[in-house]
């Protein structure tokens, strides 16, 4: 072998043309040698994913080529499937024989998106659970869209798989009478067959029935402009926003409200404190110190408001005074007081409870609110009671306080003997003012002779289920189980569990203490996208109203990240009754009925000011048809992904109502 490599290299350094005839001879040999290979040797297979048709190209299923001189029988099926795409076939490979196809494998199942990441509550036994009721979390019940340029969700109904829906026509605009139209208010249909109005029955509330409720959209004052933002709205309206002239004619000498040029002006006064809130305020606080606005008390209710200046002076010391007064002669009080920023809806002391739950606010106020509060045997002022928490205070500025007429010093008598038999305490009386204090246990109701009235309500009585009750000549019964424990000081009592989240009917029984932490941090992360996300802090927002409350989580939220907004926590009478929670935890609160879907909507254009917001969280189809509405009623709306993501069940719709229609 040696010899012979030496003897080829030699030939190879030989001229050109003996050296090619030795590499020809080379190759011959190597074909013949692996032609003629025994028999008893394996032959090999080839395969290949290409094919030199066009037909195999574009189908791209293996192809198989064998030696010419095999007799090997093989399973096409075992060949495998090349994972990257195969090289292009040579110019001279074999075409393949005459064999069926494989049948291709079927692709693998898409995967489903992954699931969120489990969320729950711990609860008193450290085991995390997942099949809580959290509750009726917001209406605003909103989630955030992570991606600001999101497509809009097409508004076609059949693609979503059921029917397809109706195109709504635009509504109309209402005619101009009905600019100041409150459905359930202004139904004088209803109120012509009342049998009687001498109790104010006309005030409360008589809805329509639902095929003659509102149909058309309210129509703005004209000349309507952006409200003035807050705090600068305490002081001073537009006047075209709110044009009534009726309170500065009647009022203007009492210092609640002046009109200069194109703005309504706000001093600050009113008929009993006529030098102004803050001095009345101060007063207050120097008679019974025990008051402590912005700690002991948060939460107050004042009766017959006027234009809402007590309310609004009280808010720099860190107190929530919701404002009421009916829809009467004095062009509804209400509107201005909302038109400042100032927590205030249309109510009236008359035959029902009204809409708050038992032990709600930590003082009540009445200045010259024109209520006889000790007629049919003081069933007003029981109502009052119920209203006012365990140990709160009632503060009356009225003529019998500090007249000595016969008349008022014979209304002042009475006002005294209803109050000893309601065991409420005179703090002080000063001046203008009177100051009681409602016990904080049953033990005096207990102890009064058998003969006093009113007696105390049936045990079976629920002083929380208000929704077109009547009111009731009985006192409402505090806890029986030793004092009603009064809330925490605010601002610690914002996220302290209340007692009486114990007593709302609900799931999650072992975790109630944690949902209203959970509550809160579920909404504060949300508001946290929105703040960077849709820069809420640039919106000059004041007045909020959360459609579907829950625990108030969503309330919370926004004081906790300094958004200087307050919010009307309403809580659907068909719902878990949340509300004395949210009235414990320093918040306001309603309870109410909302119609049918057009008649919400119909209804929050009415009560949205013009540049105002709505955010909708729900279910992807029926936003897909809140959409359609909301663009007939001229609404500018975006579908967003919630924070769930792309594939979530729920969408959020995003609007703007425009300033002019």
């Amino acid at each position: 072998m040696k010899a012979l490599g030496a003897h080829v290299v030699d030939l190879l350094r030989g001229p050109h043309l003996l050296r090619a005839a030795v590499l020809a001879f080379a190759v011959a040999v190597a074909f013949l040698v692996g032609y003629h290979w025994p028999n008893a040797y394996p032959r090999l297979v080839f395969f290949s994913s290409a094919s030199s048709s066009l037909a195999s190209r574009s189908s791209r299923s293996p192809a198989v080529a064998l030696s010419p001189n095999s007799n090997i029988s093989f399973e096409p099926s075992l060949i495998p499937t090349p994972t990257t795409p195969p090289a292009s076939p040579a110019p001279n490979a074999c075409p393949p024989p005459s064999l069926p196809p494989p049948t291709p494998a079927p692709p693998p199942p898409l995967l489903p998106p992954p699931p969120p990441a489990r969320l729950g509550i711990v609860g008193e036994d450290g085991a995390m659970q997942d099949d809580f009721d959290i509750g009726s979390v917001g209406a605003n019940d909103t989630d955030l869209a992570s991606d600001e340029t999101a497509p809009q969700e097409p508004s076609n109904g059949g693609a979503s798989g059921g029917p397809p829906r109706v195109r709504i026509g635009r509504f109309l605009v209402c005619p101009e009478s009905m600019r100041e139209y409150i459905p359930c208010l202004d139904n004088e249909e209803e109120i012509k067959r009342l049998p009687s109005t001498e109790r104010g029955e006309r005030f409360e509330r008589h809805c329509p029935a639902q095929d003659k409720g509102l149909s058309c959209l309210v129509p703005v004052p004209k000349g309507y402009k952006a409200p003035i933002p807050w705090p600068q709205s305490r002081d001073e309206v537009w006047f075209s926003n709110v044009p009534h002239t009726r309170l500065v004619d009647d009022k203007g000498g009492q210092n609640w409200i002046t009109k200069v040029k194109d703005k309504f002006r706000f001093p600050g006064g009113g008929t009993q404190f006529i030098h102004g809130a803050n001095r009345y305020l101060d007063q207050i606080s120097q008679m019974v110190p025990n008051v402590a606005f912005g700690s002991h008390t948060r939460v107050v209710l004042d009766v017959g408001c006027g234009v809402a200046s007590f309310g609004a002076y009280l808010l720099s010391r860190d107190v929530l005074t919701l404002s009421i007064a009916p829809k009467d002669v004095h062009e509804n009080q209400i509107q201005f007081a909302l038109e400042r920023g100032v927590p205030a809806m249309v109510a009236a002391f008359a035959t029902r409870r009204l809409l708050y739950p038992s032990q709600a606010f930590d003082m009540i106020h009445c200045s010259r609110c024109r209520i006889n509060w000790t007629r049919d045997d003081g069933i007003l002022l029981l109502e009052v009671n119920r209203l006012l928490r365990a140990g709160g205070y009632f503060a009356w500025a009225a003529q019998p306080v500090y007249k000595h007429e016969q008349a008022q010093q014979e209304a002042w008598k009475e006002m005294e003997d209803l109050t000893t038999r309601l065991c409420w305490e005179l703090v002080k009386k000063e001046g203008y003012i009177a100051m009681w204090r409602k016990p904080l246990n049953n033990s005096c109701y207990m102890n009064r002779g058998p003969a006093v009235k009113p007696s105390l309500c049936d045990a079976d009585d629920n002083p929380d289920v208000v929704w077109y009750v009547s009111l009731k000549a009985c006192i409402s019964r505090l806890p029986e189980n030793g004092e009603a424990p009064p809330p925490v000081q605010w601002p610690a009592r914002l996220m302290e569990p209340p007692k009486r989240l114990q007593g709302v009917e609900m799931d999650a029984y072992p975790s109630k203490n944690e949902i209203i932490k959970a509550e809160t941090k579920f909404w504060e992360d949300i508001i946290d996208g929105y703040i960077h996300v849709f820069k809420w802090r640039k919106f000059k927002l004041r007045n909020v109203m959360d459609m579907r409350a829950g625990f108030g989580g969503f309330a919370a939220a926004l004081i906790s990240r300094k958004l200087d907004w307050w919010v009307m926590n309403v809580v659907p009478v068909n719902e878990p009754n949340a509300l004395p929670v949210i009235l414990d935890r320093g918040l306001l609160g309603v309870a109410h009925d909302w119609c049918n879907i057009s008649s919400i909507l119909l209804e929050m254009d009415r009560i949205l000011r013009p540049g105002g917001k709505a955010y909708i969280r729900d279910r992807r189809e029926v936003i897909q048809e809140i959409k359609e509405i909301t663009s007939a009623m001229g609404w500018r709306g975006t579908i967003r992904d919630t924070a769930e993501g792309a594939y979530a069940s729920r969408k959020v719709l995003m609007c703007d109502k425009p300033m002019v229609r």
